[in-house]
């Protein structure tokens, strides 16, 4: 009998919902999770013979789970696999993209309209008990420029929102956009077909893209191609009055750059949801920019409201169609799990 065992949050009653997928042992690791990510010690006697698991970190015995078939990520990053040799071992692998499109979209979002009127001097001058009636606190987001660096679930899903209050909305996307395959969407979010982008932007046409807009948000995963992808020419290609959003990882613009390009007022701002160190050390100097939002991850995290009902809906469609030999939701490719993607 297939046995899963799930180190996820989980409610109990998720193991009845997933019992009801016939001939299935459900297991639940127990573990608490954690705050810091890294590989897992999973309770020998559930990991040895579990054919699926559900796990946003690795398991410690990794190499002793010789029944392992299929990882279902909890997370959407899946880096955490690299070097665990899924592929010549034959696991398939699905991350859990889509779960936190609306809400990251929802984040990108509200930073731009934080950004565009200054919210953080306003909220300043609040505390103050200041009145200050400055032009640019009235600033509006319509007919500006959004730039998308990546057209995924999260790039199509703050397109979506961006052309619903009248923004332009321009796409990065290396090789063009296509229709979305077998990719979990949310029903009502996101742009299945790839039609709403007002302008598509090819590899070659980096600094053309950038130079047009008001806003770049980044929606590209981490991976050994795009660390630093982000630096001085890039940052200097963007207007001094554009800002930058990044939901996706700190790491995906060099440091240094960033700092000189806040210091030198080559860009208006930035909004941070992802950073580099775990928690942010109190002295780093993004803290002290008056024109800088930090934010603790949370764009979109497993703390959501909607988190579990997603993920259960991916984790049982995906049970069943891995048991019955058919393609997965958001199934990542070999050159993905080697970090080529």
């Amino acid at each position: 009998m297939p046995h899963l065992l799930i180190n996820s949050k989980f409610p109990p009653s998720a193991a009845e919902q997933l019992r009801t997928i016939p001939g299935l042992k459900v297991s639940f690791t127990g573990l608490a999770a954690a705050e810091h990510h890294g590989p897992v010690a999973f309770p020998l006697e559930l990991a040895c013979d579990a054919d699926i698991i559900v796990t946003s970190d690795p398991p410690q015995d990794f190499a002793e789970m010789t029944s392992l078939k299929f990882i279902q990520l909890a997370s959407v990053g899946y880096a955490q696999l690299y070097g665990l040799d899924v592929v010549s071992r034959g696991i398939r692998v699905a991350n859990a993209r889509g779960v936190y499109d609306s809400a990251i979209g929802e984040w990108n979002l509200g930073m731009m309209i934080a950004l565009a009127r200054d919210l953080r001097q306003m909220i300043r001058n609040q505390e103050r008990g200041h009145w200050e009636k400055a032009p640019r606190f009235a600033n509006e987001l319509r007919s500006q420029t959004v730039g998308v660096w990546g057209y995924g679930g999260i790039g199509r899903e703050t397109a979506r929102l961006a052309k619903a209050i009248g923004m332009t909305v321009h796409a990065y996307a290396r090789g063009g956009i296509k229709p979305r395959g077998e990719t979990y969407t949310a029903p009502g979010t996101g742009d299945v077909q790839g039609a709403l982008p007002d302008k598509v932007f090819l590899q070659g046409q980096e600094q053309e893209f950038l130079s047009g807009l008001d806003f770049l948000i980044l929606a590209m995963p981490l991976t050994p191609q795009s660390k630093g992808l982000i630096g001085t020419a890039e940052l200097r290609a963007l207007k001094p009055t554009a800002y930058v959003l990044n939901p996706a990882r700190g790491p995906l613009i060099q440091e240094e750059a960033l700092l000189t390009a806040l210091r030198e007022n080559q860009i208006a701002g930035a909004a941070l949801d992802t950073h580099y160190h775990y928690p942010m050390p109190a002295d780093h100097p993004l803290w002290q920019f008056p024109n800088v939002i930090m934010t603790p991850h949370i764009s979109g995290s497993d703390l959501g409201p909607l988190f579990v009902d997603r993920m259960l809906e991916i984790t049982e469609h995906n049970v069943r169609q891995f048991l019955a030999g058919r393609a997965l939701w958001n199934e990542l490719t070999a050159d993905e799990l080697a970090g080529k993607g």
